[in-house]
């Protein structure tokens, strides 16, 4: 399959909706699966027990549904395949955005990761895709920065090689979560931007708060508080950092 499992292409279907409710909510309920994808409650414990036996799910009856660490890697790259090519058929093809989505259903389970990048190049490193102004995830191939990526343009996926950790934009992550800067998208304008503001690659932050109606983001940033616009918070991606895997003492220098 495209995204490099074994996976069918409705067992996709499932970590695609997985990802997208998993942002809001952990652990996801399956009566909110089957009303995403209509389908019978039984058809979806079917399903998330087959995704749990391979490695992808935890589940736990009446409580509900959580990726796992791989899980979430393959839920995020057919994602970003996704919506990815819904912005091709709406920018490019001139398709009106309430057929985005179904076209790009049949299309994502065949991209290859090499045709991926491409488009994400021809598209300029798009952020969102049009229909529902969702955020369109950062790939896993091993970049700091989109110019990188421009600049080895010619090398194949197999020779840039796969990130081995899964990433979130600032947006998605929660009150009082902890992360190191491992991507940012975008130009250098918005690198320059970002470093202007204490934002490295590297640096360490912390989310203070977070603002209803999309409003800034509270972070602390090298010992500083910062009000971060959601604009442009959006495109940096960070490795979360747990709380029991970093030391008691001296967990995070923010310097």
């Amino acid at each position: 399959m495209s995204s490099g499992n074994t996976l069918s292409e409705n067992a996709e279907e499932y970590m695609e909706v997985l990802y997208k409710l998993s942002l809001k909510e952990r652990p996801v309920k399956t009566t909110k699966i089957s009303t995403m994808l209509n389908v019978s409650p039984a058809s979806v414990t079917q399903m998330i027990k087959k995704l749990q036996k391979e490695g992808y799910v935890d589940y736990s009856p009446y409580k509900g549904v959580t990726l796992t660490e791989e899980g979430y890697k393959i839920a995020s790259k057919i994602t970003r395949k996704h919506r990815l090519l819904e912005r091709f058929l709406h920018d490019v093809l001139k398709i009106k955005k309430d057929k985005v989505h179904d076209q790009a259903c049949e299309m994502e389970h065949v991209l290859s990761d090499d045709a991926e990048r491409a488009l994400c190049q021809l598209l300029e490193n798009p952020d969102e895709c049009p229909d529902d102004e969702e955020l369109i995830p950062v790939c896993d191939f091993q970049f700091e920065t989109c110019e990188e990526c421009r600049k080895r343009r010619q090398e194949e996926v197999k020779e840039v090689g796969k990130r081995d950790k899964n990433l979130v934009s600032i947006t998605d992550m929660k009150k009082n979560e902890k992360g190191k800067v491992s991507f940012i998208r975008g130009d250098y304008k918005v690198i320059r931007r970002l470093m202007d503001m204490g934002i490295t690659m590297g640096a360490h932050i912390a989310v203070l708060e977070v603002a209803p109606f999309k409003g800034p983001i509270q972070l602390l940033v090298r010992g500083s508080n910062l009000a971060l616009g959601r604009d442009i918070a959006k495109n940096v991606f960070v490795e979360i950092i747990r709380e029991d895997t970093v030391p008691s003492k001296g967990a995070l220098s923010y310097g």
